[in-house]
């Protein structure tokens, strides 16, 4: 039985949206903030347009969708790289669904992984798509959601 390790992951998140008299109201306040750990540059951060936020920010939603594909393409990589698939390019256009409740409040329902590779001719094509199934079995961020993450997959050979 292999034993289990304890890793923690400290963020600090900061608003930063107080216009002046905090949160007086709905309307008043800023949802900006700021994202940061140790000494990596900070991501600027607010809610989504819909909910008052700022559209050039990152915001919860999208880094939820973010972090779920780049677990997945960190594990996929590794298992490529165990099984001499030869990844020369990967890119993912992940999208996330939300369904909003009545009371304002809600969940994601589901995400779609959207990664289309590009693998050298040498390399198992076949493989290569194979490889996801293990990915996702593996990839921390989908074992720890409650909705499920699909995997629709494009292999392409390199030209």
């Amino acid at each position: 039985m292999t034993k289990s390790k304890p890793h923690l992951y400290r963020v600090e998140v900061i608003w930063t949206g107080n216009t002046g008299s905090g949160t007086q109201s709905y309307g008043t306040y800023d949802r900006a903030h700021t994202i940061t750990v140790d000494d990596k540059p900070a991501i600027a951060a607010s809610a989504d347009p819909v909910f008052r936020g700022d559209k050039t920010k990152y915001n919860p939603e999208e880094l939820l969708v973010a972090s779920l594909s780049s677990c997945h393409m960190l594990w996929y990589l590794h298992l490529c790289a165990e099984a001499k698939v030869i990844v020369t390019r990967y890119v993912d256009y992940p999208i996330g669904t939300m369904m909003e409740s009545g009371d304002g409040g809600g969940q994601f329902s589901k995400v779609l992984l959207r990664p289309i590779i590009t693998i050298t001719p040498e390399s198992d094509s076949e493989l290569a798509t194979q490889l996801h199934g293990p990915a996702h079995q593996k990839c921390f961020i989908a074992n720890s959601v409650n909705f499920p993450v699909q995997c629709e997959p494009s292999v392409q050979l390199e030209p």
